[in-house]
């Protein structure tokens, strides 16, 4: 078996492909399990996601300085660009959405301290 990594709409995943020679294929594996959360730093103010949708962009790294009002994300939702702003001065100490990721109403997006 080869092992690759394979990037859709900005999503890691690795997969394996087996080469057949005639013989009866194996049986399908079981999807890789969802890499597990960051852990989010105590005291931070947590960004949450107000609706759900797709994360289009991130505009803000680990570790950068923050204003209240900077764009944090965009998200799009129903056909709509959204911009997730920063509800506070300070830095961000996480982020826990990446690019493309498929986010929920009320899922952590990036904590502020």
């Amino acid at each position: 078996m080869k092992k690759y990594r394979v990037t859709v709409n900005g999503t890691p995943y690795e997969i394996e492909l087996e080469a057949l020679t005639g013989a009866a294929p194996a049986p399908a594996a079981a999807p890789a399990a969802a890499p597990a959360p960051a852990a989010v730093p105590a005291g931070g103010e947590q960004v949450t996601s107000p609706m759900p949708g797709t994360i289009l962009d991130v505009k803000v790294s680990q570790g950068a300085s923050v204003k209240k009002g900077d764009v944090l994300m965009i998200l799009e939702a129903m056909k709509m660009e959204n911009e997730i702003m920063c509800p506070c001065d300070g830095k961000v100490a996480s982020i826990n959405a990446a690019k493309g990721a498929a986010v929920e109403s009320g899922t952590l997006l990036c904590v502020i301290q």
